[in-house]
């Protein structure tokens, strides 16, 4: 599984970063960074639920 943000969507609102901080990190420039990209079983969930909750709909997965 794999997770991809558009930029042009993005706002940095960090939403995605409370509910999965070991893959999303919003910078000091309001810029989120992918911790990392593919994403592992452990953390699927977590990443499902902040891919659902983007207020922008910014983020997508794939498999």
């Amino acid at each position: 599984m794999k997770v991809t943000v558009d930029r042009t969507k993005c706002t940095g609102l960090g939403i995605c970063e409370s509910i999965a901080p070991g893959i999303f990190e919003v910078n000091d420039e309001g810029t989120l960074n992918l911790l990392q990209d593919d994403i592992s079983d452990v953390d699927r969930q977590d990443t499902e639920k902040a891919v659902a909750t983007c207020p922008t709909s910014a983020l997508r997965i794939s498999e």
